[in-house]
């Protein structure tokens, strides 16, 4: 390590450990061709390209990627001047104004990655496409990583797809939950509806830049395709727009692992796929293997009338969706509703809220699956996925969580006094960055704790905790379970002479 630092200087170790994969300081031919590429402009066709046998007669299907930039205005605190953030540092992200390929055309085959892995599985039942390798034990991957892995499987049509964004498509993300994950939403006779969800990043710059991350809250979508996977009907695959802030970006400012790392979030109003039409054959075959048609030498599709599907079995887009949200976070095994409608519900049932308030999203991959200390990752991969915590939220509570951009909106929009004012009473008590907070049904906060303090006392050992309030009990043998608990008890506690019928 030091002789190598010695030969490269800082700068040229960096990109020499963002290459060396397996830390061995010797770069192998896989490990060096990101750079081979670079300089040849010439991309070797990979192993896992190389073992899918062409089919002429097969169907294809046209793909178009719609794509509007991240506005940089939402960026919340990276705006230029601001903090002192450098156009070289955001230069990939300013760049990157259009997709890589506007149209795609590919193999109906190919999407046989999407099919359930048997006959029998149930509507709404999650299956796995592509598992996720990290959790809260296992850490993270490393930030100093300019080009992806080769994808491998089923990771070769995702990888695709996403490259009709960029050129830098990371399938695996760094943080847990990773992968893809996917249920089926309905199915017929001969066709599925296969609704999934999938966890991927970008790479955005390149050498002798430092890395940027760009990190979208998700992709979601569905397909429709046969059970043979020969034909696909329809396909669409788009990042969630709904809320105000839907991408985490993190870069680095040095050349070292250790380097300091900025990070922010922001808008992006569109990053979609969508197919023009179902896949059609290029040419069509009589019994007797004579051309009854083919693609136009202009290459218009073949025209064709295509049969009404008829499904046997549906449910909705948003079970669906939920299933997957599920799979990927099991702390959403309890409903986490919309602010408001928490504070209606919580009225209706004589319950208290329990609200989370951070600045980057729970449920999806932004911001707060940075691992630093109090981020809503480690709340969210520990004790809100315990089984004491989802037996008394469900029991005792309305649950709902905020952006913190989101509360301030509704704070100063005074169409609605009762709303702005919950809005107020929550961020009066809000610190970065994730504040949990216990309240009645009209806003009164009876009860909260700050994450990062959270955290600090459940490391502690039982002894040297002071406050009753945050005692351990013997019944668990996890802290943070056993604080969090408490926690919210202590909440229903104080609420008694309040929720008294």
């Amino acid at each position: 390590q030091e002789l190598a630092l010695k030969s490269l200087g800082n700068e040229g170790l960096f990109l020499f450990s963002s290459l060396d994969t397996n830390k061995d300081l010797y770069l192998s031919p896989e490990e060096f061709k990101p750079i081979a590429e670079k300089l040849t402009g010439v991309a070797p066709v990979s192993e896992s390209e190389e073992e899918e046998t062409p089919d002429a007669d097969g169907e294809t299907l046209s793909i178009v990627a719609k794509f509007q930039p991240l506005l940089m205005e939402t960026m919340t605190k990276s705006k230029d001047g601001f903090l002192g953030i450098s156009h070289v540092a955001l230069s990939g992200l300013r760049n990157w104004t259009a997709p890589a390929a506007p149209m795609s055309v590919l193999p109906a085959r190919q999407f046989r990655a999407f099919l359930p892995p048997k006959d029998n599985l149930d509507l709404g039942d999650p299956w796995w496409i592509i598992p996720s390798e990290l959790n809260i034990f296992t850490g993270y991957l490393s930030n100093n990583r300019f080009y992806p892995p080769p994808p491998k499987g089923k990771e070769v049509i995702i990888h695709r797809l996403l490259s009709m964004f960029h050129p830098r498509p990371f399938v695996r993300t760094r943080f847990a939950p990773q992968g893809a994950v996917a249920c089926l939403q309905a199915s017929s006779s001969f066709y599925y509806t296969v609704a999934f969800r999938i966890h991927a990043e970008f790479q955005l710059n390149e050498p002798p830049n430092f890395p940027f991350w760009f990190s979208p809250g998700q992709f979601t979508g569905y397909i429709v395709l046969s059970k043979d996977s020969s034909h696909v009907r329809d396909f669409r695959l788009f990042v969630p727009n709904n809320r105000s802030l839907n991408v985490d970006m993190e870069w680095l400012y040095g050349a070292s692992e250790s380097s300091n790392m900025e990070v922010d979030i922001g808008y992006l109003p569109q990053m979609e796929l969508e197919s023009t039409g179902p896949s059609v054959p290029s040419v069509i075959h009589d019994e007797d293997g004579k051309v009854l048609a083919s693609r136009d030498p202009s290459g218009e599709p073949i025209q064709f009338v295509f049969e009404e599907i008829t499904w046997q079995q549906q449910i909705p887009w948003q079970e669906a969706a939920h299933r997957l949200e599920v799979a990927m976070y099991p702390f959403k095994k309890v409903s986490y509703l919309p602010f408001t409608e928490a504070f209606e519900r919580a009225q209706a049932e004589k319950k208290l809220v329990h609200s989370i308030l951070l600045w980057g999203a729970l449920d999806d991959h932004l911001l707060c699956l940075f691992p630093v200390p109090g981020s809503g990752r480690t709340l969210r991969e520990t004790v809100l996925e315990s089984s004491p915590i989802l037996a008394l939220l469900n029991e005792s509570f309305i649950s709902s969580w905020s952006l913190v951009k989101e509360l301030e909106e509704l704070q100063s929009n005074r169409e609605n006094e009762f709303h702005s004012k919950l809005a107020k009473l929550h961020l009066e008590k809000y610190n970065f960055p994730v504040e949990m907070i216990i309240c009645l049904p009209n806003g009164t906060v009876i009860h909260h704790i700050n994450a990062n303090y959270f955290l600090d006392i459940t490391s502690m050992k039982p002894e040297d905790v002071e406050s009753s309030i945050f005692s351990f009990s013997t019944n668990f043998e996890d802290p943070s379970t056993a604080t969090y608990l408490q926690f919210l008890k202590e909440g229903l506690h104080r609420a008694k002479p309040y929720l008294q019928p």
